[in-house]
């Protein structure tokens, strides 16, 4: 790829920005300065979640960054996400996000997890039972869920709604069943875990992927690997720029989360990659399938079968 793109096209018609900054885990009081630098240097997309608990300071980033003038709305993309405490109150779950954010509508509202939570459980976010596993709400099916989120299309709300953390056979249950297809599905995504089949699935059924997690867990693990190494030696960039670019020359957005601002800066800095960048990435992650496995960083104890396999 001689040039990468600016925005990717969703089934909407939507543009979204490749680079997205990500918030999850970013701790109170620094996320508000987080957002701000990164629309400072040029980031247009901004990924949140109600479950994150840090979306008011997500949106006083944001509207500090618009009343410089500089931004307006619409130049900003932000997805947040229902969580799974919210199901059966879809559009009530939104109205929290929104007021938190500041916003009368956000770009792209996603099924955080497709699974419902008790709502009126022991806790607001992660209710349990008397013997410590998760207060499921199992009777309540990820297709109603989808439907109602198919009915803030109409409200002015949301510019578009998609699902995160779908596998396969949940994609397809949800496919099967509803009208409207969703126009992203945002899974952990990374060179240890390429989650091929449901990459293929959505490119089949034009579903735009974005990518978390790129970098691995805590620690950053990937950007340790000799072959991420060896390309960002010879381009002269940082692993975690390879890491990056690899999402963006494959044709996926990838979320970036740091609260650093040289990091922030940083991680703008992306590069195409070529035949050989690509086919050498290629070849390491074939190797994963016969030889180590894949590496899953990001699976909460729900106590739910995802239908994620087991090596990929």
């Amino acid at each position: 790829m001689s040039e990468l793109p600016e925005t990717i096209a969703l089934n909407t018609g939507a543009q979204i920005p490749p680079l997205g900054l990500g918030t999850w885990q970013s701790k109170p009081g620094e996320v508000r300065a987080a957002v701000r630098c990164a629309l400072e240097n040029g980031y247009r997309h901004i990924d949140a979640a109600y479950c994150y608990g840090n979306e008011e300071e997500v949106g006083l980033g944001i509207r500090d960054t618009l009343k410089t003038g500089k931004l307006n709305r619409e130049d900003v993309f932000v997805t947040t996400k229902l969580w799974c405490t919210d199901h059966t109150t879809v559009e009530e779950g939104l109205n929290k996000s929104l007021n938190l954010l500041g916003l009368e509508y956000v770009d792209l509202y996603l099924i955080h997890w497709p699974v419902a939570m008790n709502p009126n459980g022991n806790h607001v976010n992660f209710p349990t039972r008397s013997d410590g596993s998760r207060d499921l709400l199992l009777e309540r099916s990820h297709v109603s869920t989808y439907r109602d989120m198919e009915k803030l299309l109409n409200t002015g709300k949301v510019k578009a709604i998609g699902v995160a953390n779908y596998s396969v056979r949940y994609l397809k249950e949800l496919l099967s069943q509803t009208s409207i297809i969703p126009a992203v599905n945002q899974i952990e995504n990374h060179v240890l875990l390429p989650q091929q089949e449901i990459v293929d699935l959505c490119e089949e059924r034009g579903i735009h992927v974005t990518a978390y997690s790129p970098l691995g867990s805590s620690g950053s693990p990937l950007l340790k690997l000799p072959v991420i190494q060896g390309i960002a030696e010879r381009k002269g960039v940082s692993p975690s720029t390879i890491l990056l670019s690899w999402h963006v020359n494959s044709g996926r957005s990838v979320l970036a989360k740091s609260v650093t601002p040289s990091r922030i800066a940083e991680n703008q800095n992306l590069v195409a990659l070529n035949e050989t960048d690509l086919k050498e990435i290629g070849i390491f992650i074939k190797s994963l399938a016969t030889d180590k496995g894949f590496t899953r960083y990001v699976y909460p104890a729900f106590g739910v079968d995802f239908g994620f396999p087991d090596k990929a």
